[in-house]
């Protein structure tokens, strides 16, 4: 290395520094002070107490049937979500990839509602839900048929947050699969096409092997927001009908800051994070196996 290539070194580093130190105190000083609380006696009513108590709180995590359940309604919200939205989403891309005019309003309408704030969403979905005032009840009166109770029965709110979810975030799925789509070579097509290959099997011969990878990068992104979902179900259920939709980001929200016992919550937190740090190992993984 030169004497330039060395100064133009040190030069970056040192205009970097400040970005970097401040994206530690963000992003690292929480990680370690999570850590930390999840491994001590540390609640808000006795923040002094901060004794060691090493992985009681990790225990106790695995011993409370509420977070157990917490994890449970949180496992299949993320499968009946991000299942229904790849399905959705890949057939809207796969249509509109064969659309020739007009893309530029079809990608208006499809990024309105991703555009908009998950607090947003929540508020005017639960407007439109109410039993009596609500759009969506109204509409259903005028086909004669009874109203719902969309979220105060256990039976509907699950599926009805479900539905809420993939209205706000179908559209994430389309974007990311349809640019794969638009990417993928022309001559493996043409050439099926030569062979006498028909619609469906140049669609599992072709486009799902050669869009794997984007597959498999849409489903982690999409996995790993899924899991953080919060917003929709503060302002629509918070958590009700009893624990109907107790998503395991709100449980972990209501042990620190209602309950005020950080320390479990951390742990609680810790435990997710994990997860979803195996799972992303995994999913990794797979890719990289795919591309060898």
């Amino acid at each position: 290395m030169t004497a330039i290539e060395r100064r133009d070194q040190r030069f970056g580093l040192l205009m970097s520094a400040p970005g970097l130190l401040a994206l530690m105190l963000v992003v690292l000083f929480p990680v370690f002070f999570t850590l930390w609380t999840s491994t001590s006696d540390f609640t808000l009513l006795k923040p002094s107490n901060d004794a060691f108590v090493g992985l009681a709180h990790y225990a106790r995590a695995f011993q409370s049937n509420e977070f157990l359940h917490a994890l449970s309604v949180t496992l299949w919200f993320v499968l009946a979500v991000v299942l229904l939205e790849f399905l959705i989403g890949f057939a809207a891309a796969l249509a509109l990839d064969k659309v020739e005019h007009g893309k530029t309003f079809y990608y208006v309408v499809l990024l309105f509602p991703l555009l908009m704030n998950p607090v947003v969403v929540g508020l005017i979905w639960r407007m439109f839900l109410h039993p009596t005032l609500g759009i969506v009840n109204y509409l259903l009166s005028l086909a004669n048929l009874g109203p719902v109770d969309w979220l105060g029965n256990p039976a509907n709110a699950f599926w009805t947050v479900v539905l809420v979810d993939i209205w706000h975030q179908v559209s994430f799925m389309v974007v990311l699969l349809l640019a794969g789509l638009s990417a993928l070579p022309k001559e493996p097509y043409e050439a099926a096409r030569l062979e006498g290959a028909g619609t469906l099997r140049c669609f599992f011969w072709l486009t799902l092997p050669l869009m794997r990878p984007v597959i498999v990068v849409t489903l982690l992104i999409r996995l790993i927001f899924a899991v953080k979902t919060y917003d929709i179900v503060y302002i629509m259920t918070r958590g009700g009908p009893g624990q109907a939709t107790d998503l395991v980001s709100y449980f972990i929200y209501r042990q620190a800051f209602v309950g005020l016992d950080i320390s479990q919550a951390s742990a609680m937190a810790v435990i997710l994070l994990m997860a979803v740090l195996l799972l992303t190992a995994w999913l990794h993984r797979y890719m990289r196996s795919l591309a060898a």
